[in-house]
C-alpha cells in the first residue's frame, strides 16, 4: 500500500524481453534505499524488487502490461519511485493500493499562474469513480481532482510536485496510470454494486444520516 506521494524519480536504464512480460531497470537518484522482495510504486504500478545492485530491478507480468502504460517506456524516461507505506508513516496523500484500474490520456495543458493544470481522459467505467475535490492517482501521484465531465476529470499541479515528478515531462497524447480512490469502489460493492442514486439517498435515511 502507498500514498501516493512520490518519494524519489528514476531514470529507466534498461528494458529487456522476458517471454510475455519485461524486466525493468531503473537507475534511481540517491539515497533510496531497497532491498529484493521490497514493494515499490513504479509510475503507479505495485511491483516487487528482484534485483538491486544500483540500478532497481522488476519484472513486469502481462497482464500489468496490458492494463498499464509500463510497456511503452523506453531507456532514459523518468519514472515515479515510492517505497510501501510502514503503519508508523503520516497517510499524507490518500490510500493507493498500486493496482491500475485503467490508462488516461493527456487531452490538455496549461500554464495558470504558478500552476499547471492538467485534463485527463479516462474510460467510463473508472471515470464514474472520480468526484469532484476526490483524490486520484495518476502515475502514482496523489492528486486532488478539480472538475469532471463526461469524458475527462482535470487536476492543477503545484510547482513542486512538477520538479518531483515525472508529470511536467508529459504532454497532450501522453499516456498515464489511473487508479481511482478504492473507497468509492467498495461503497458500490457494499450497495450491490448497482444501485441508484435514489436507492442510495433511500439507504442513508434508513440509517439516520440523512433526515428528511
Amino acid at each position: 500500500m502507498f500514498t501516493g506521494l512520490v518519494e524519489i524519480s528514476g531514470a529507466l536504464s534498461s528494458v529487456k524481453n522476458t517471454g510475455n512480460g519485461i524486466r525493468l531497470s531503473v537507475k534511481p537518484l540517491s539515497g533510496f534505499e531497497v532491498q529484493a522482495g521490497d514493494s515499490i510504486s513504479v509510475n503507479g504500478v505495485c511491483l516487487t524488487v528482484t534485483k538491486h545492485n544500483g540500478d532497481i530491478s522488476f519484472d513486469v507480468s502481462p497482464e500489468t502490461l496490458r492494463s498499464s502504460n509500463l510497456g511503452e517506456l523506453r531507456p532514459g524516461d523518468r519514472v515515479n519511485l515510492e517505497r510501501a507505506l510502514r503503519l508508523s508513516d503520516r497517510l499524507g496523500g490518500h490510500i493507493v493500493t498500486g493496482h491500475v484500474d485503467a490508462t488516461g490520456t493527456i487531452r490538455d495543458k496549461k500554464q495558470v499562474g504558478e500552476y499547471t493544470f492538467y485534463s485527463f481522459e479516462s474510460p467510463p467505467e473508472i471515470l464514474k469513480y472520480i468526484v469532484k475535490k476526490g483524490s486520484v492517482a495518476v502515475d502514482g501521484i496523489s492528486l486532488t481532482v478539480v472538475e469532471v465531465d463526461g469524458r475527462s476529470f482535470s487536476v492543477a499541479i503545484i510547482p513542486h510536485t512538477l520538479r518531483a515528478t515525472n508529470i511536467g515531462d508529459k504532454s497532450a497524447g501522453d499516456k498515464v496510470n489511473l487508479e481511482v480512490d478504492i473507497i468509492g469502489k467498495y461503497v458500490e460493492k457494499l450497495l450491490g454494486g448497482k444501485e441508484s442514486d435514489r436507492g442510495l439517498m433511500e439507504l442513508l435515511k434508513e440509517k439516520g444520516f440523512v433526515n428528511e
